[in-house]
Formats: C-alpha cells, structure tokens, sequence
C-alpha cells in the first residue's frame, strides 16, 4: 500500500517485529518509506513491544495500522500504555479467517480490540468469520495488484515465459507449474508435494517451481527428496519477481487450507494464468469453477493432481480460463484500496491532522 499512497497527505513509515520477515523491507525503503525492525528472533520473544513503545515515543505518529492479530493484540496494549498526547489511533485489518487462528492469539486479539477506530477485512469470506458482534463495525476493502505492473507482464509474457524457462531449465517439451506462497502449514505445501508426486507417477511432463520463504523449507525438502521428486519440484526460496513467475507459468496452483484473499492469486489473476486453486476462504469467491480457473477442496492430493493433469493436457482450456481471469481481475486494483484505507485514515484522525 506504501508504494501507491498519496505522499501528500500521508507520511507513512513501516515497522515489522521478526527479524526473518524483512523480505519486503528492501524495495520498501528502496521507494523512500522508512522502515523500522522490531528486532525479535521468534513469537516468544517480546522485546519488539519495548522496541515498539520507543519508536511511537520517538515520533509523532498519528494512525498505527495492524495487519497481523498478533502484533495488533499485543500492540494495542503498548499503545495504551504512552502518555495521552503520544498515543496514536489504531485499526486493524484482518488479512486471514478469524476462526482460524491460534487460540490464545485470537483471544489476546479479541481482549484488546475494542481500543481500535476501525476494523477492515480484506474478503467476504474474512468478513464473515469475524466474531458477529465485529461485523457491525467491520467495512471490507478488497486489496489488490499494481495494474501497471501487471499490464507489463501480459504485454511481454513471450519474452519472460522464455527467460524464466531457461533460468529454471524447463526444457519446451515441459509445463510449468508455480505457486507462490510463504511455507507455513496453512499453505497446503504437504497436499502440493503429495500431488506432484502423483503427477510424476504418471509420467507426465510437468515441473514445479514454489517461490515463497518460511522455516519449514528443510522439511519440505526433505520429503520431496525421499519421494523421489528432485530437480520436478524446486524450492526457489524468496523471490522478489514473483509476477515474472506467474507471467511464465503455465499453471498457477494455490493448495492453501486457509485463506482470506491472497494476494498472489490475485496477482495470478492479472496476468491471465490458468489457475487450480481451493476452496477455501474467499478463492471461491473469486475463482469460479470451470469459468476462471478450476476449483478443489483442500487437503486432497488426489482431486488437486488430477485437476492440474486436466489443465495442463487441455491448451484451449488454459487459454479460456486464463482469458476470463485476466477480465475477471479488473477489480483488483491497489491504487483504488489505497485510496479506499486513505479516507478510513482521514476520518479517524480528522480535517485538521
């Protein structure tokens, strides 16, 4: 959102408390936005509260905008503890499903959240899973992709779908497969690994590339080496051109067994992939079945090899698909959710701040 704020109005800095989690720090700061760690080691480890009272004592902040339900519970109570004139007005946005999260996360949230000015959510289906005494005060703003950036990539799929085949050594006779997404559990990467093994049992001329971060890599790893999958699966780590992937993929796969809305499907979506995705969270509510992409329930190995066999057997079928997700992507659109989460600021803080 930093990147498509108005500049004028706003002057935004961002703050994030894992030290592991800076993958987006570098072209945050690289666009002129400070950008402060918080300097912890793991969830456990509490100094980015203190880190964190510093810095709002340090500045003049007027808005702090959560995104993650434990940074906003524990958060919210730094905030609270600032002399009256530092403290800052807060919201949160819920990225994910409420119900899904860790007990005692979604407890702490629920403790402290009635400090907050505003609630978004980032989907329908993330609005619906709020608790029902939120909803009331919970407005939904569909994020969104940087259009611009997306056109370029439909305009020189050719040259990139070519560069990256070479870069990842696909050879022409292979169908590329990719998903991006970090390797936390809720990302259906076990599901993928057994479903591209499948694939590979049936001889099919298909590899797969996963862009994403996360601690689990080595396990990951580890299982698709012991199944036999080698150089047909690669781990590509973090990847800052996630959008040149998509560009040359022939298939985007998304085996999440949780989701709000992510941002790579939609992303996915505007450079006209031919997607397989599950039903989970608000993908349906974007994908629809056999018009846009094809749709699967999670946490089935089976149903996600076959319908990633069907997709990559059938080039008409992934050029509709692909066509209709492209057209369908045209309401995702970061500049108009910046513009949308800028007027929730200016009402919080009024005419005159």
């Amino acid at each position: 959102m930093v990147a498509n704020g108005d500049t004028e109005d706003f002057d935004y800095e961002v703050a994030y408390v894992l030290d592991g989690e800076d993958a987006l720090a570098p072209a945050i700061i690289a666009g002129g936005t400070p950008v402060h760690a918080l300097g912890s080691t793991r969830n456990l480890d509490l100094r980015w509260m203190a880190a964190f009272r510093r810095l709002l004592l340090d500045g003049n902040f007027d808005i702090v905008h959560f995104h993650l339900p434990y940074t906003a519970a524990l958060g919210r109570l730094v905030v609270a503890t600032l002399p009256r004139g530092k403290r800052p007005v807060t919201l949160y946005t819920e990225h994910s499903m409420w119900n899904k999260v860790a007990v005692l996360v979604k407890m702490l949230n629920r403790s402290t959240i009635a400090s907050d000015r505003a609630l978004l959510a980032v989907s329908d289906a993330a609005y619906d899973a709020l608790p029902r005494s939120l909803q009331p005060r919970a407005r939904i703003v569909v994020h969104g992709v940087n259009r611009s950036l997306s056109r370029e990539m439909v305009d020189r799929r050719y040259e990139i779908r070519q560069d990256v085949r070479s870069e990842l050594a696909i050879t022409p006779e292979d169908l590329l497969v990719v998903t991006v997404a970090n390797l936390r559990s809720e990302k259906g990467y076990d599901v993928l690994i057994d479903a591209a093994h499948l694939i590979a049992q049936r001889g099919l001329p298909i590899r797969f590339a996963a862009a994403g971060r996360g601690t689990p890599q080595e396990d990951l790893a580890a299982k698709q080496r012991a199944i036999g999958l080698d150089e047909r699966f690669r781990f590509l780590g973090h990847r800052d051109d996630a959008f040149r992937l998509l560009a040359a993929a022939d298939v985007f796969v998304l085996a999440s067994h949780q989701e709000g809305l992510p941002v790579a499907l939609m992303e996915a979506m505007s450079v006209g992939a031919a997607i397989v995705a599950t039903a989970v969270g608000g993908v349906p509510q974007v994908i629809t079945d056999e018009v846009n992409g094809l749709i699967v329930p999670p946490g089935d190995p089976l149903a996600l090899a076959d319908a990633i066999e069907r997709i990559c057997s059938d080039p008409a079928l992934r050029r509709r698909l692909g066509s209709q997700a492209l057209v369908d992507s045209s309401r995702f659109d970061i500049a108009r959710a910046s513009g949308e989460i800028e007027e929730v600021y200016r009402r919080l803080v009024g005419p005159d701040r």
